[in-house]
């Protein structure tokens, strides 16, 4: 039986459910390229930041399922540096499901939602360093801006990010 991928928008009670995917993906993507006090503080910051924010209700947040089993999550909305543009705030797999298809999946769910906003372009920030993330937004669509930015830690070097667009489907 072929595996079955669902996406549906995050509810209250599932904050912890959204702070194990990031904090267990961040860590592998992102915990290599920091210092190891910096990695461990950022995987357990993602581990609990994620009951306040769907509390908050300010961006859309859908999680995403494999044979059930959560599995990944992206939250959008508006941009927060260029006006007019919808923003993927965030988009994080589970280590256990990359390459299962549950990213592209819930990718598409968040792009119809963009465009259901009337928003013509989407835009987001990525490692620098991270040839996976890149590849994955390539594929779909995205491109380079050539825009980049640091983000600073408390300690250790600063991340470089990347700026991918693309053009919202249908619109």
């Amino acid at each position: 039986m072929p595996d079955e991928i669902t996406v549906h928008p995050a509810e209250p009670g599932d904050g912890n459910i959204l702070g194990e995917i990031h904090a267990l993906s961040w860590g592998v993507s992102h915990g290599p390229f920091c210092t190891p006090k910096v990695a461990a503080a950022g995987i357990e910051e993602r581990r609990t930041k994620w009951n306040g924010v769907l509390a908050e209700g300010v961006d859309t947040i859908l999680l995403a399922r494999l044979n059930e089993q959560p599995g990944a999550f992206a939250r959008f909305g508006a941009s927060t540096s260029r006006p007019g543009l919808a923003e993927i705030h965030t988009l994080f797999a589970h280590p256990d499901v990359w390459g299962s298809g549950i990213a592209m999946v819930l990718l598409t769910a968040v792009l119809e939602r963009v465009r259901d906003a009337g928003y013509d372009d989407v835009h987001l920030w990525t490692l620098q360093d991270s040839a996976q993330a890149r590849r994955f937004y390539a594929k779909n669509g995205f491109a380079e801006t050539g825009r980049t930015h640091d983000h600073e830690f408390d300690e250790g070097p600063p991340l470089a990010l990347v700026e991918f667009e693309r053009a919202v489907p249908g619109r």
